[in-house]
């Protein structure tokens, strides 16, 4: 069976390293401000919730407090082979093997979809935002999390690492998609050292990271995000 479900488009980081984006997990956001943010606009609580890219599922415990049934996708078999293991005792999650642009689930099916720094970058994501127009309920949202590479140190060193990013471009994109933003100020906070250090070697060219690090004192850094959203 081949590693990852057909039209996968490879992730950089945790698809190799998923101890590793464990470790990134752990330390973004710990006041859950962009949790709070989506919630204001689209309360989950009672809602059958679909998280787009769960990766290994390090969020999907923290939506089934909330949602009645909550529905893992990923395409990295592995990855979503260990979000089922994170979940096996929670009855309303469910992970599928699966990419965002053919997701396993009848249409009006969602209340609430989220992708959390997964497959939604701009251009070329049209597939799955039909997708998500087939399978999110009238009345139900959509929700994007992304870096915001137009801002920050952490910005400035994403668009090194990828120079082909053009972020007028992806504002462009979701501006026609008639997708709503809001800017948010998260941050990342380890409890040692060589979290930070090894986050920073997967998230960026090796020279670059490199620089990251001298960069950064401490345990802490700005991680400058953009929320984006869509109500059906």
């Amino acid at each position: 069976m081949p590693r990852t479900v057909r039209g996968a488009i490879p992730s950089p980081n945790i698809w190799h390293t998923p101890h590793v984006y464990e470790l990134e997990n752990r330390a973004v956001d710990p006041g859950d401000t962009a949790g709070a943010a989506m919630r204001e606009l689209r309360p989950w609580r009672g809602a059958t919730l679909l998280d787009i890219g769960c990766g290994t599922g390090y969020h999907l415990p923290g939506y089934a407090a909330e949602a009645a049934r909550v529905i893992g996708v990923e395409p990295h078999r592995g990855l979503a082979a260990a979000a089922r293991r994170r979940c096996a005792v929670l009855p309303s999650v469910e992970v599928h093997d699966a990419a965002a642009q053919d997701l396993p689930l009848p249409d009006a099916s969602v209340d609430v979809a989220i992708a959390r720094w997964a497959y939604f970058f701009g251009p070329g994501c049209e597939p799955g935002l039909r997708e998500l127009t087939r399978v999110v309920r009238r009345g139900g949202a959509a929700f994007v999390l992304d870096l915001d590479a137009s801002r920050g140190a952490f910005g400035r060193w994403f668009q090194r690492t990828v120079p082909t990013y053009s972020a007028p471009q992806v504002e462009a994109f979701w501006d026609r998609q008639g997708w709503q933003r809001r800017p948010l100020d998260l941050r990342m906070v380890f409890e040692r050292r060589a979290d930070l250090e090894a986050v920073l070697r997967i998230e960026f060219a090796p020279e670059v990271a490199e620089q990251a690090i001298a960069e950064t004192p401490g345990l802490e850094l700005a991680y400058p995000n953009v929320l984006r959203w869509r109500f059906f």
